[in-house]
């Protein structure tokens, strides 16, 4: 992973959301502040874009992650919330939530993405692929995916028949049958059309 240049600020954020494209529960953002130290040890334990790891490895790396980090948050938005504003004004606004959240007030905050968060008062930085390419965003990224994920699985048993627990609010084959079968509930995001095949 090729970091990212933080050497202008002293506390950088690194955040980032998933769960854009599920058709089920909250899209959920993660922050993260990192010392050049610490951004190295998690660098050689094999921190890197959530999505590119197993669940597992995912689930492993969260303690050594807030143990590293200065602070860390979680924020999320809501499906009524996406479904009010549109996934990408929610998925900004759990991004502001989770910096929001952060027990100190960084200098910088990297964007993962190409998007900034609107009114957040803070100097920020846009990186494209970020979570590819700076080890703030995909600490961000995994306890973000992780903390979804957990979310996900207890409410599939509040929320049964829809198969929760394996496509985590995604719209598998099986998920999109039941919705079909039982309808929505109301965690579904009503304003996706679950026949648009979402990643």
């Amino acid at each position: 992973m090729t970091l990212v240049d933080t050497s202008c600020a002293s506390t950088t954020a690194g955040v980032d959301e998933v769960g854009r494209g599920a058709l089920f529960g909250p899209v959920v953002a993660g922050a993260v502040i990192l010392t050049t130290k610490t951004a190295a040890v998690l660098a050689d334990l094999g921190v890197t874009d959530s999505k590119r790891l197993t669940p597992a490895r995912r689930k492993a790396l969260v303690k050594p992650i807030q143990q590293q980090a200065q602070a860390y948050a979680i924020g999320w938005a809501s499906a009524r919330e996406i479904d009010r504003l549109n996934i990408l004004q929610a998925s900004l606004l759990a991004m502001k939530r989770a910096v929001n959240r952060l027990s100190i007030t960084p200098e910088l905050c990297l964007i993962d993405g190409n998007q900034p968060i609107p009114q957040l008062g803070i100097p920020q930085q846009t990186v494209i692929k970020g979570d590819q390419s700076c080890i703030e965003i995909a600490a961000a990224s995994i306890l973000a995916k992780v903390w979804r994920d957990t979310l996900i699985v207890r409410l599939d048993q509040r929320y049964p028949g829809y198969d929760l627990a394996s496509n985590k609010g995604y719209g598998s084959a099986k998920h999109r049958a039941a919705i079909a079968h039982l309808g929505s509930s109301r965690q579904h995001r009503q304003s996706f059309n679950v026949s648009t095949q979402l990643t």
